[in-house]
C-alpha cells in the first residue's frame, strides 16, 4: 500500500492533482487508515501512471475518462480508443501548424529591427501595435 505522498513521488503527480483525479472519478477512491490517511494499492499506482502518461500526451480529462472506461472493459472494441488517439493527434498537428505560423511571424518582425534605434522607430513595437504590418493571420497556439 502507498501513501498519497509515496504515490506522488513514484508518479511525479502532485498531491492536489491526485486528490482532483480521485474527485473526478478517474482514480478510484483510496482506502483509508484508522487515522483517515489515503492508502493506494498497486492498481491505483498503475491507474495514476496511465492518467499521467495520457495527460503528458495532451489528452483532456474527458478523453482520459473515456480511455479508462475502455480499459476497464477489456472485451470492448478498441476502435473508440483509436478514434480518441487520432483526434488528439489531429489537435497536436493543428497546434504545430499554428506554432509554425507564429514562429515565422515572430522571426520576421524580429529581423525588422536591428535594436540600434529608439523605441519610437522600433519595427517590433510598430508590428505589435498595427496588425496590418503582419504578413498574415496568426493566433496564439
Amino acid at each position: 500500500m502507498f501513501s498519497i505522498g509515496e504515490l506522488s513521488k513514484r508518479t511525479k503527480v502532485k498531491v492536489p492533482t491526485i486528490r482532483y483525479y480521485e474527485e473526478m472519478g478517474l482514480l478510484p477512491e483510496a482506502e483509508r487508515t484508522a487515522g483517515n490517511q489515503r492508502r493506494y494499492d498497486k492498481a491505483g499506482l498503475e491507474r495514476l501512471s496511465f492518467i499521467r502518461h495520457a495527460r503528458d500526451l495532451g489528452f483532456s480529462i474527458e478523453a482520459v475518462s473515456s480511455l479508462i472506461e475502455l480499459q476497464d472493459h477489456p472485451d470492448r472494441s478498441c476502435e473508440a480508443a483509436t478514434d480518441i488517439a487520432a483526434s488528439q493527434l489531429a489537435d497536436v498537428r493543428a497546434k504545430i501548424k499554428r506554432l509554425r505560423t507564429l514562429e515565422k511571424e515572430l522571426s520576421r518582425i524580429s529581423k525588422g529591427c536591428d535594436g540600434e534605434g529608439v523605441s519610437e522607430d522600433c519595427y517590433v513595437l510598430a508590428s505589435l501595435a498595427d496588425h496590418n504590418l503582419c504578413d498574415g493571420e496568426h493566433q496564439k497556439a
